[in-house]
């Protein structure tokens, strides 16, 4: 399953046009593309759904979020899933879609 997940930008930066974050979720680093929020900044809180940063949020809502999933027991997942690298697809595949 994949979660969209509150992380806090760290830093942004342009790489080759593209605007770009490293997003801090709990202590777990990733590049994020924060091309579809283009006022988000640093210091702000974002949700993230595969690598792509789709809302700009307040702290409150990101702490409630992230304490939310706890008691679900589904935030040790999607942190698990930010730790562990994407598979290999396979060339000309479109991951995330399936063939049901």
């Amino acid at each position: 399953m994949c979660l969209a997940i509150p992380g806090f930008v760290e830093s942004i930066r342009d790489d080759n046009g593209t605007r770009m974050g490293r997003v801090n979720f709990g202590g777990v680093m990733k590049d994020v593309c924060l091309v579809y929020l283009p006022d988000i900044a640093v210091g702000d809180y974002t949700i993230v759904h595969v690598g792509f940063a789709i809302s700009k949020i307040d702290e409150a809502s990101a702490r409630e979020t992230l304490r939310t999933f706890e008691e679900l027991g589904i935030l040790d997942e999607g942190l698990a899933e930010l730790r562990e690298p994407a598979p290999p697809q396979p060339p000309g595949s479109r991951p995330g879609l399936s063939d049901g």
